[in-house]
């Protein structure tokens, strides 16, 4: 009597989209009337953004472009080529260089990344935050407009419990009346209330 053939059982596996994919899947109008993002491989829809969000970036694109002049760009909701599974859309980014710098490509590192967080909190501190800390971005700051204060993560390390394998070492809390600098620029002072609606 013959025995049943031992079938091979293979796990599911999730596909993680390349750069390259994405393009060609918003060249093909897939993404029509979406904003989104690339995140490790996952096509990530962008939370709506309220008013007290826009007000925020605002603000916090002036308080930048002013700590940190000339040579350097601040780039507002705009790609940042961190890998080729990895094209986020922060809502503040600065880079040295000039503008013209990035014509043929979008920056693939920054020197300090903002993100203005109320209903995607968790979202911020926790996926992209290690996000970031995988491609070691040294300067993450989130804006906090559920507690009004400003979040710095710092010093990327390797960290098995994160969602990418890496997560911050350093993050720090300031509230409205302290002032924090910029990691490229220690002696800027950018205040807390300069940043909040």
């Amino acid at each position: 009597m013959a025995t049943p053939q031992a079938q091979l059982v293979l796990p599911a596996r999730i596909h993680q989209w390349t750069v390259e994919e994405y393009y060609r899947m918003g060249d093909a109008g897939i993404f029509e009337g979406r904003h989104v993002e690339l995140i490790e491989g996952e096509i990530i829809d962008m939370a709506t953004m309220l008013s007290p969000h826009a007000t925020s970036v605002t603000l916090t694109v002036e308080a930048v472009r002013e700590a940190f002049g000339q040579g350097w760009v601040v780039r507002t909701q705009l790609p940042l080529r961190l890998s080729n599974i990895s094209e986020p859309e922060p809502d503040v980014v600065v880079v040295a260089g000039k503008i013209r710098d990035f014509k043929d490509a979008h920056p693939t590192t920054a020197a300090l990344v903002i993100e203005v967080s109320e209903s995607t909190l968790n979202y911020g501190s926790k996926q992209k935050a290690s996000m970031y800390a995988k491609a070691g971005l040294q300067d993450y700051w989130i804006i906090n407009l559920v507690q009004r204060q400003l979040e710095i993560y710092r010093r990327p390390i390797p960290d098995a419990t994160a969602n990418y394998g890496f997560s911050y070492g350093e993050r720090g809390v300031y509230q409205e009346g302290d002032w924090a600098a910029p990691l490229a620029l220690p002696n800027a002072q950018i205040t807390v209330d300069d940043l909040l609606p």
